[in-house]
């Protein structure tokens, strides 16, 4: 069952939905779950719940602002190109002051949520304990603009718009707040590939071979800028953009061994 908070980020006050899940041991690591572009605290479904309670993790799950039943975008607002460090830099600290969070945690980041938990990590190494990151976003590719470009046309003559409003209240919010500014020229030179070696922590990335909307340039790209042993990767077969739906097993797995590492002496 979710929750409301109410933050104050970006000048804007904000009612963030959220739910805990996992653990309840008052000493277990937090893990934060971002979720994709066009994503929810609802469209996760039970994959937060399963993986915490693989890794003995207590999980805050969240609807970014524009998104699920958190505070939706204003029909005359439109991101900027800075759109994923805001959410990065003044939302979720909001977030974790208002829902007086630990000190420290670990990040799970899908997608666009990849990329937001990337520049989270970078600007904030002394927070963030490790990272994994699922399908993220370091540069845009024309991959992504084409199958944007084509989710758009899907959106508009298609039943996916009813399919998505079952898991936001104002649908058109969560849609065209992303879809607008990916398909924007100016996004086309979008790049966080400077603010990954301000990253401390140990980092696992996960992409599917069959990921309609990023090539494995992208997790090969953080492996190439965080020094050796910092980063492991992950490419999985038969797997398209969302690896926690297409191979659950086998990311629940490979994140219980990276969390593992903690208890190593």
């Amino acid at each position: 069952m979710s929750e409301q908070v109410r933050i104050e980020a970006a000048g804007c006050m904000l009612d963030i939905e959220h739910a805990f899940v996992g653990s309840s041991a008052p000493a277990a690591p937090l893990l934060v779950f971002l979720h994709e572009g066009l994503g929810s605290l609802a469209m996760w479904r039970d994959f937060p719940s399963r993986l915490c309670e693989a890794t003995g993790h207590r999980g805050l799950v969240y609807s970014r602002p524009g998104y699920g039943r958190s505070t939706p975008r204003a029909p005359d607002e439109h991101w900027g190109v800075d759109f994923m460090h805001q959410q990065a830099r003044d939302v979720l600290p909001a977030l974790l002051t208002a829902l007086q969070a630990p000190p420290r945690y670990a990040l799970f980041g899908h997608s666009d949520g990849g990329s937001i938990a990337l520049i989270h990590a970078a600007t904030f190494p002394e927070r963030v304990t490790r990272a994994i990151v699922l399908a993220p976003h370091i540069v845009v590719e024309t991959l992504s603009v084409a199958s944007i470009a084509a989710v758009r046309e899907t959106y508009r003559s298609t039943d996916f718009r009813a399919k998505l409003a079952r898991h936001h209240d104002d649908v058109d919010s969560a849609f065209w707040g992303w879809n607008d500014i990916w398909l924007k020229p100016a996004f086309a030179r979008w790049s966080i590939k400077a603010l990954l070696p301000d990253i401390r922590c140990p980092l696992l990335a996960i992409q599917g071979e069959q990921d309609e909307y990023g090539t494995m340039a992208q997790i090969d790209g953080i492996a190439e800028a965080l020094p050796g042993g910092q980063c492991r990767l992950l490419e999985l077969e038969h797997c398209g953009h969302s690896p926690h739906r297409d191979q659950p097993a086998a990311v629940i797995a490979a994140s219980g061994a990276f969390f593992a590492l903690d208890a190593q002496p």
